[in-house]
């Protein structure tokens, strides 16, 4: 997976903008809001998913312009390719000039991964950030997963709006039947797919982080669930009592974890800063030999904003030990990749490639 050429109209701050990188390293420096972030978050977009800054349509375009234009050529199963995505109202696509229902519907034709500060949290914040990671993770993956997390988050929704009703008229229950078992459904799949997911990762993640480690340490990694998804039903309807109280759904998938051991320990709750960083690190890097083992070649790799958060080694580590992978690195201070032995660099001034 290679982007060749991309092209940017309009596009946050951006008036005009192009640039050819190289296969390996491409180093995006300078100053804060000058535009860094702004094009590898144009190469995001062209995955299908949601912006990992803002996912509201209408912050893409430039003050006082009416229309964003993205345009991108890359190479995908050693086939030459060409996307659009038009930004007004609403993002449209197109793929190889045809229009697609959505912009949505690029996913499964370009894979990338995004790492930036927040990912540097995966370990240090709460659930929801990993439950993030998860559903990004399997949805570039697996398309049709992205239908079912959808289904699941509805009927949530609708059950969190009746359910606190249930004190005061008990008919309600027939309508939650309906909504519990839609829950328990798709809940199940969504389950399932992050089990195999983490098992995917695993085959991967403990030798990556043993190298960012120098071998001294060991990863572990489970998925933590407080249910099985056969059960789901029967917890759904045991958990009515308290639920209709608090307002909220207090069981299924919405609720579940990644735990990350070191040596056995949990990461989260005892490892260092240094150690922190270095998991969520190998996971960006475990993810794309997933993508790589299922897709039958490498993922775009996207570095934003993150060098300054690494120690020396770290930074040598993603500039010069990232094999096989475009890169694409923003960073604010030249002095930060002075290390890098090969790739080029594009210097963002007031939106404008100089």
């Amino acid at each position: 997976m290679k982007v060749k050429t991309l092209y940017c109209r309009n596009f946050r701050n951006i008036k005009e903008a192009e640039i050819n990188p190289c296969d390996g390293m491409n180093v995006i420096c300078g100053e804060n809001a000058q535009g860094k972030t702004n094009l590898i978050e144009a190469i995001w977009l062209f995955t299908g998913a949601k912006s990992f800054r803002s996912s509201k349509d209408e912050l893409f375009i430039k003050f006082g312009e009416e229309q964003a234009l993205c345009e991108m050529d890359f190479e995908a199963e050693g086939i030459e390719k060409e996307a659009a995505i038009s930004i007004k109202e609403k993002r449209k696509a197109t793929l190889n000039g045809n229009n697609l229902k959505s912009a949505a519907a690029l996913a499964g034709s370009f894979n990338a991964i995004v790492f930036s500060p927040i990912d540097l949290r995966l370990v240090t914040d709460g659930p929801a950030v990993r439950r993030r990671f998860l559903d990004t993770a399997l949805g570039q993956l697996y398309p049709s997963y992205i239908d079912i997390l959808r289904k699941y988050m509805r009927a949530v929704t609708q059950r969190n709006r009746l359910i606190k009703e249930l004190r005061y008229d008990s008919t309600i229950g027939i309508m939650l039947d309906v909504f519990e078992e839609e829950i328990a459904a798709e809940g199940k799949k969504l389950i399932d797919y992050r089990k195999r997911y983490i098992d995917k990762l695993n085959k991967f993640l403990p030798q990556v982080y043993s190298g960012i480690s120098c071998g001294k340490e060991e990863l572990e990694t489970s998925y933590v669930s407080a249910i099985e998804g056969d059960e789901l039903l029967n917890a759904l309807f045991d958990a009515r009592k308290e639920d209709m109280y608090s307002g909220v759904t207090s069981v299924g998938p919405h609720r579940d974890d990644i735990e990350f051991k070191i040596n056995g320990i949990s990461a989260r709750s005892f490892g260092s800063q240094g150690q922190k960083r270095s998991v969520a690190l190998s996971v960006k890097l475990a993810e794309a030999e997933v993508i790589r083992e299922n897709v039958g070649e490498c993922p775009v790799f996207l570095l934003d904003d993150i060098m300054s958060e690494l120690d020396p080694n770290r930074q040598n580590f993603i500039l010069n030990h990232i094999k096989g992978m475009q890169t694409f690195l923003t960073c604010c201070d030249p002095s930060n990749v002075k290390n890098l032995k090969a790739g080029k660099i594009f210097t963002v001034k007031e939106g404008k490639i100089l």
